[in-house]
């Protein structure tokens, strides 16, 4: 595989770690398993995209690149980890000390969801909350992939599913919240959140604890 050759980028490098970790970057110090890497790349494809910036350590002190291995892997993490797999782009910088820095880029995927393969027939989603790469919620996953099969579904909402819309203009909340004040099932409170989100009218967000429905915005 070929090598990457270095751009010389000591304050491009330097600015984006002052930024830190958050929600569209991660610092890797060095890569030892694809499939860790492919869990940040389907967190950042499942959310609004993100960078990797390998060579740097959790403090922000960069170290380098030091093996070529790093590329093959990211690579394959990609490919070879990631349901369906994903283009990246890959550019090496060279930092302060002449270390080299690796930019990973990934954008937000055109349909979501996309999965880990885990390993003994598991597969994952992963999402980008803050700094961190969480699992996503069954119910966003399937919400996913359904909105990605009825792309341009218009509907008229009534009923309960006006209801859940009147209950977000109040504030998030939770499927369970929805059940309880709606006095429905859990099978029906889903089967209405899966349809407000295939028509673009109801999100997902995570308040830090756990993951809660919100309006669209």
């Amino acid at each position: 595989m070929k090598d990457i050759k270095g751009i010389r980028g000591k304050y491009y490098i330097a600015r984006l770690i002052e930024e830190g970790e958050h929600e569209r970057q991660d610092f890797k110090f060095t890569i030892t398993d694809a499939r860790k890497i492919a869990r940040s790349l389907s967190a950042f494809a499942n959310h609004s995209g993100g960078r990797l910036l390998i060579g740097v350590k959790d403090n922000g002190s960069v170290a380098g690149v030091r093996n070529e291995e790093d590329i093959y892997l990211v690579e394959q993490a990609a490919e070879r980890y990631c349901i369906p797999p994903q283009t990246i782009r890959v550019d090496a910088f060279i930092a302060e000390g002449g270390a080299r820095v690796m930019r990973v880029e990934i954008d937000p995927a055109p349909e979501r969801p996309v999965m880990v393969d885990e390993g003994g027939g598991t597969n994952k989603a992963y999402y980008r909350v803050a700094d961190e790469n969480i699992v996503a919620h069954p119910l966003m996953v399937r919400a996913w992939r359904e909105r990605a099969l009825s792309a341009g579904m218009l509907i008229s909402p009534d009923g309960t599913e006006r209801q859940l819309l009147d209950y977000l203009a109040a504030g998030d909340m939770t499927v369970e919240d929805f059940m309880v004040r709606a006095h429905i099932s859990r099978a029906r409170a889903e089967d209405v959140v899966v349809k407000m989100h295939c028509a673009a009218l109801v999100d997902f967000s995570f308040d830090g604890d756990r993951f809660v429905l919100t309006l669209t915005k």
